[in-house]
């Protein structure tokens, strides 16, 4: 729709009035909806009010979500592990193809590659990013003058596209359980607790000058930190978020057997203080019992299916999971295809292909799929990522998702059936645009700035896979 008044979308203020046809407010959808906006929060939210000239005239809004779990470099290497090997392929044949393609990864690129990962995930409805960042060393492994080098490069592409950051520095000393020594491979990721402990601190230093970001931290996986160095980093992160891939995998869930004698999950919810502060990435491989702990502990579980289905992982327990009340949030780690409304369809479509039924993620029967979804992964992501409780509300962050009311999937669809069919019938086809802290980022589907960053980024690809 076209705007009486169009909004400088360069204006640094987060300030303006913004004006829908429906909204979905925190206490429920609303129509005819006013949000005004300042200093990138909703001062205001009224419902039932004509639209004004000083207002934008927008579709549909819903908050948007938060990308919990991204490897932001690996949007470059999309599509490139595709082939299948003599010997079949799984997670860890990706691995080596991943291993190849960051080997000669410089600074410049690695911000190129981000910038475009991020203009894209604002395109698909996420609003905030947590950066599993684990690219921390020069090819040859040695460390750059300054440790957050590469955190530095990650947080100017949050800068430059206006993306929410949630920075998670990662501890990878590691190859494997109990210790074991890591490889040339892994060079470019390995710190002792003295090295991690600076770069923290660089990279706390890296964000400061950028707009709500958060830092906390993240040990790799129970492969690559022993119990003794992931009791130490606990304290390091001074009560910001925790994240740790674990049970991605079952040659993951069998090792962590023969070394500790418990599985994977289990030995985490026995031997770390687990609460509402962590957020365990993927979770896949659980017991009943594991999932009903993981649940209870508050911790949020980070789901990336679109990426989980890509290697070949499995299917994370979600029925049993939700029931219990469990904490999730979605991710696009890979970030081979980047859509916040897929992943959510991927996690159900998941679910009735492997149980022969519909709606099983629903909460209740008449309750809406989609609309469950979207507000489960807007309230898991937010805890996962230390950032305000997300929702359209007066006093809450201006991270806003219009949606075209004249798009296909959306015709004459009202109240939670517009979540249901964004989810499973849209997709990011009907977003229009994006609000991040109050500043259009994205109009008519496209982000401001992307001529110039896809410009850059196949600049970068070229050279870099020449």
């Amino acid at each position: 729709m076209s705007a009486a008044v169009k909004i400088d979308p360069s204006r640094s203020d987060g300030e303006g009035r913004l004006w829908f046809e429906r909204a979905l407010l925190e206490t429920g959808w609303a129509e005819a909806v006013r949000l005004t906006l300042a200093g990138g929060r909703i001062a205001a939210a009224q419902a039932g009010v004509r639209p004004e000239a000083e207002d934008e005239r927008c579709g549909i809004a819903v908050p948007g979500l938060c990308n919990l779990h991204s490897h932001a470099f690996q949007r470059g290497m999309a599509g490139l592990a595709e082939t299948r090997g003599p010997a079949g392929d799984d997670f860890w044949t990706w691995r080596e193809v991943m291993y190849r393609f960051l080997a000669g990864l410089t600074p410049e690129a690695t911000q190129a590659i981000a910038a475009l990962a991020y203009a894209e995930m604002l395109e698909a409805g996420f609003t905030r990013v947590g950066e599993f960042h684990y690219l921390h060393h020069a090819p040859d492994g040695r460390a750059y003058d300054d440790p957050a080098e590469l955190a530095a490069r990650i947080a100017a592409a949050a800068g430059q596209t206006g993306i929410g950051l949630t920075l998670l520095p990662v501890f990878y000393a590691h190859s494997g359980f109990g210790g074991a020594p890591s490889s040339a491979a892994q060079r470019r990721f390995v710190n002792d607790l003295d090295g991690f402990a600076r770069l923290l601190e660089a990279s706390r230093a890296a964000t400061a000058g950028l707009e709500g970001a958060v830092v906390g931290l993240a040990p790799h996986s129970l492969r690559a930190a022993t119990p003794d160095e992931l009791a130490a980093l606990v304290p390091l992160a001074q009560g910001g978020p925790i994240h740790i891939h674990i049970a991605e995998q079952t040659r993951e869930v069998e090792d962590c057997v023969a070394w500790s004698g418990r599985r994977p999950v289990e030995w985490l919810l026995d031997a770390a203080p687990v609460d509402a502060r962590w957020c365990l990435v993927h979770a896949t491989h659980m017991t009943p019992e594991e999932t009903l702990r993981l649940a209870a502990s508050g911790a949020v579980a980070g789901l990336c299916p679109i990426t989980e289905a890509n290697l070949g992982d499995g299917l994370f327990p979600a029925g049993a999971f939700l029931a219990a009340g469990g904490a999730f949030g979605i991710g696009s780690d890979s970030n081979v295809l980047i859509d916040a409304a897929e992943e959510l369809r991927t996690l159900e479509y998941g679910q009735r292909l492997t149980r022969r039924g519909r709606n099983l993620l629903a909460a209740a029967e008449g309750a809406s799929t989609g609309a469950g979804l979207w507000r489960g992964a807007l309230a898991g992501g937010a805890q996962a990522l230390g950032a305000p409780a997300g929702g359209l509300r007066a006093g809450g962050p201006a991270d806003i998702v219009s949606l075209r009311s004249d798009h296909p999937a959306l015709a004459a669809r009202a109240g939670d059936a517009v979540l249901d069919s964004l989810v499973f019938a849209g997709g990011r086809g009907a977003i229009d645009g994006v609000w991040r802290a109050g500043r259009k980022r994205v109009s008519d589907g496209r982000h401001h700035q992307g001529e110039a960053i896809r410009a850059r980024y196949g600049q970068v690809l070229r050279e870099l896979l020449a």
